[in-house]
């Protein structure tokens, strides 16, 4: 079984050879029509020149961390805002008119201006692991070599003109437009100052970082009434005690009860003060005021005593008249330091009712202070932000200008094509050959499988007639002869075929 299907391969491919071996000038003369056809096209049509020029981004020369841009544009973005602006009709007319462009098409005409965008060819370039855009070529089509330099050369220079013109008009736009926010959020932060300032003197002493002082002040108030209603007691004590003195002292010398009531009350006194020294400090009140108690008793038992030692009677009447005096002139002492202690006390209480205002007030004074510090720290913080980035914005426009921002660098300048790239020689000829090559196999196909003819027992057999036997060719002398020159001459005709075919394609392909 194996063996008739490898028969039938066999058979078959028989066939096709022998097709080919008997149409075999089917097969050339197409394609060397074909090639002689793709030749005469490379001298017909009009040649077409392309230059071209590689354009390098350069990154800035200050680090982004240093002067962040402005202006983060997509580079193929903005290469495809750029090839807009460049290639619009006003742009590409002024080539046309300064070059003299397209004198076979009326100038300025919509059919001048497309054919010159589709010379015009914009690629970019790709570089690194992640694709990113490093560059790109622009390139520039013309059937005169010297006019495609010159269009690629102006179409580069507009193109980095452009780029820092664009680059410099959005930094400085963006400036402009931070300055603006920027007088606003400054009028916005001077009026939150002013309202700030404007509070902080009406609640004066009132204010949420002046209540830990209002308390300590309250609690010294406290303290000043404390001490202030011990020494007003102490003063009325001292007044009734010199009242009693004074009383005494009024009494003649000779009285029996005077000296005695003075000394019993000084040892009273002396008693009462040993008894307050074991239970209090020394500065105590009760300490201080029975000490000075003390000192007024003994102050007035002296003269007492003298005016009792006396032994003439004007004698202790002088001594009982100063002590009368001095005793009435402490008292009028005491009665003034009463009235200073009551006015105090008075004071210190409205003072204390003030201050209690003040804490009583203190949170809903502290949720205004805290809503307006609020709106201060959030204009400050708006304002200072603004500031910053309008200081970047305008270091950006800097570098701009002076050309250390990201720029557009020519890497190869327009050069000047030496060989067209249309028609190419070699695309043509081949192209030829091939194209009449598929042609004769066309022909072939056709004269062969669809205008079937028999050429030997087997076509025969394929017909279902029988076969009865088979005669061998008998040419004669002459056909041999005949036949030889055939074959000779198409030997001689394929070799020669053979070096022409490549020697002119390889002469078209130098000489273009």
């Amino acid at each position: 079984m194996g063996e008739n299907l490898e028969l039938e391969q066999q058979r078959g491919l028989d066939v096709y050879w022998q097709a080919a071996k008997r149409q075999r000038w089917w097969f050339v003369v197409p394609a060397v029509v074909g090639w002689l056809i793709g030749v005469v096209a490379i001298f017909i049509l009009p040649p077409k020149f392309r230059s071209e020029t590689t354009i390098l981004v350069e990154q800035p020369s200050v680090p982004a961390e240093y002067i962040p841009p402005t202006v983060s544009v997509d580079l193929q973005t903005r290469l495809e805002s750029l090839t807009e602006q460049i290639l619009s009709r006003t742009r590409l007319q002024r080539i046309i008119q300064d070059l003299h462009l397209y004198p076979e098409v009326a100038a300025g005409s919509e059919s001048t201006i497309g054919k010159m965008r589709k010379d015009i060819q914009v690629d970019l370039l790709q570089s690194g692991t992640r694709n990113q855009l490093s560059g790109f070529k622009i390139s520039y089509s013309a059937s005169d070599p010297h006019v495609a330099q010159q269009v690629a050369g102006r179409l580069t220079s507009l193109f980095i003109a452009e780029n820092l013109k664009n680059q410099q008009q959005l930094s400085q736009g963006t400036t402009d437009f931070l300055e603006s926010e920027l007088e606003s959020a400054r009028k916005d932060l001077e009026r939150q100052e002013a309202q700030l300032r404007m509070f902080r003197t009406r609640y004066l002493g009132e204010l949420p970082d002046q209540m830990q002082g209002n308390m300590q002040i309250l609690n010294g108030l406290q303290t000043r009434l404390d001490g202030a209603n011990q020494a007003l007691s102490h003063a009325e004590q001292q007044k009734l005690y010199l009242s009693s003195l004074l009383d005494q002292a009024r009494i003649r010398p000779h009285d029996t009860g005077a000296a005695p009531s003075i000394d019993d009350r000084l040892e009273k006194l002396e008693s009462q003060l040993a008894e307050a020294r074991l239970r209090y400090t020394p500065k105590h009140p009760d300490v201080l005021r029975l000490e000075q108690q003390v000192a007024d008793a003994e102050q007035l038992k002296r003269p007492i005593d003298k005016a009792s030692a006396n032994v003439k009677q004007d004698e202790e009447d002088a001594t009982a008249s100063r002590t009368t005096a001095q005793l009435a002139g402490q008292l009028r002492s005491t009665d003034l330091e009463i009235a200073n202690r009551r006015k105090q006390i008075k004071d210190i209480e409205a003072e204390i009712v003030q201050y209690q205002a003040r804490l009583n007030m203190g949170p809903a004074i502290e949720q205004q202070f805290a809503s307006l510090t609020r709106n201060y720290n959030q204009s400050r913080a708006n304002y200072e932000s603004l500031l910053s980035k309008k200081l970047q914005s305008q270091m950006a426009a800097n570098l701009e200008k002076r050309q250390q921002g990201q720029q557009f660098r020519v890497l190869d300048p327009p050069i000047l094509p030496r060989r067209p790239y249309f028609p190419q020689p070699l695309y043509f000829a081949l192209g030829g050959l091939v194209a009449g090559l598929a042609i004769g196999v066309g022909l072939v196909f056709v004269m062969e499988f669809l205008n079937p003819h028999v050429y030997s027992e087997q076509d025969i057999v394929q017909l279902g007639q029988p076969l009865f036997g088979t005669v061998p060719p008998m040419p004669t002398q002459e056909e041999v002869v005949r036949t030889r020159r055939w074959h000779v001459l198409e030997f001689a005709s394929a070799a020669l075929l053979a070096v022409i075919i490549p020697a002119i394609t390889l002469l078209t392909y130098f000489r273009t």
